[in-house]
């Protein structure tokens, strides 16, 4: 064990930056595309600072932008178990059209019933009201745990859109927990969605497309920018740590994505002609990455658990739209293979000599605000 967690210190040290606490961002910026833009030059490490509408200028005809149209739900419920202690349950993904997995605080065991009432409903319901029938919350019944951790699988008492439709009711948007948010909920809703945003399954939001506005794609595509949408629903994996086994075993938290024939086929096309692919965030990357066979986009409707490291070589992604990642995690992982030997002629070595790891810090000492309500970077 001790050999592992070794294992693991040692090259989790090569990921690491320092950061302070205020240039994590809480809100963001408002009109969404006058976030600050890092371009970065990844052969050159060439840098640039300009704005997120600035786009229209850097991006041509020749460019093919992939988004993912993942919504977010409102995956964090707030209720009560029957013998009427309190309980929060994180849903991180669903299992059936009635049964989701999931983390839940406090621990539980096989067999407990939990309800969970409306949010206009909650304070009532957390003072233990009498007047309160809990047989009209929405309900749910531990069916699996996990002796090893709090994760748990739950059975509701609804199915199908019904289910989703009624946790959309209940529950709050899963904010990473290094937001400290003072918005209401229904702002917090709004503002941590792309305005493209389709297909409901996501516990956390693509952060790279929250900072497009209608009126900038509308733009971009008046230029003769290719815009390709594409699925992938972000798990709360994204946000746990490494451990030695995602190391050794090349592997991460799946997650499920979703490309659909015609849109393989575009992007195929596109490729061939020469145009440039540019992944709006790691999301789109991983996916593309994941459905790449001998230089082609495959149409997919799959889990993926690709783990991408140096010296990952890139198949099909050429540019990378992205935000500015956590120390030490898998999203940085990503962007410094992408910037790294086989994609440019440097090796990696450590994150803070390599040319993404310089941006980092020309982002620190400019007050570029960071992870998910934070800046961009345009990575070529």
């Amino acid at each position: 064990m001790q050999e592992a967690d070794q294992f693991l210190s040692a090259i989790l040290a090569k990921y690491d930056y320092p950061l302070v606490e205020e240039q994590i961002a809480n809100e963001p910026v408002f009109p969404r595309d006058h976030s600050k833009l890092l371009v970065l030059n990844r052969q050159s490490a060439e840098m640039a600072d300009r704005h997120f509408y600035d786009l229209q200028k850097l991006l041509t005809s020749n460019d093919v932008l992939v988004l993912n149209e993942t919504k977010v739900f409102a995956a964090r419920l707030l209720g009560k178990k029957k013998s009427g202690g309190k309980v929060e349950l994180l849903l991180i993904k669903q299992e059936g059209t009635d049964l989701f997995t999931a983390i839940s605080k406090p621990g539980l065991k096989n067999g407990q019933q939990l309800f969970f009432p409306r949010r206009e409903l909650q304070q009532q319901a957390f003072d233990l009201a009498d007047d309160l029938n809990l047989e009209d919350f929405l309900q749910a019944q531990v069916v699996w745990r996990d002796p090893d951790s709090a994760k748990v699988k739950v059975q509701f008492n609804l199915s199908g859109v019904d289910l989703l439709n009624e946790i959309d009711r209940c529950g709050l948007t899963p904010l990473p927990p290094y937001i400290k948010a003072t918005q209401s909920e229904e702002e917090i809703k709004d503002e941590y969605q792309t305005v493209y945003a389709k297909n409901l399954g996501s516990a956390a939001a693509p952060t790279a497309g929250l900072h497009f506005t209608d009126d900038l794609l509308a733009k971009l595509v008046d230029k003769g920018v290719q815009i390709e949408k594409i699925t992938l629903h972000v798990g709360l994996g994204t946000f746990a740590k490494l451990t030695s086994e995602n190391l050794k075993g090349k592997t991460l938290h799946s997650e499920y994505y979703e490309i659909n024939q015609e849109t393989a086929f575009r992007l195929n096309e596109a490729k061939q002609k020469g145009r440039r692919i540019i992944a709006v965030g790691t999301t789109s990357a991983r996916s593309l990455e994941s459905a790449v066979v001998n230089g082609q986009i495959q149409a997919r409707a799959q889990e993926t658990k690709i783990f991408i490291d140096p010296p990952y070589q890139f198949q099909f992604v050429d540019a990378l739209l992205t935000n500015f990642h956590l120390p030490k995690s898998s999203l940085l992982m990503l962007v410094s293979a992408f910037c790294s030997s086989p994609n440019t002629s440097k090796d990696f070595v450590n994150f803070l000599d390599s040319s993404v790891g310089l941006a980092y810090q020309h982002a620190l000492k400019n007050n570029y605000r960071f992870f998910s309500f934070g800046d961009a970077m345009l990575i070529l």
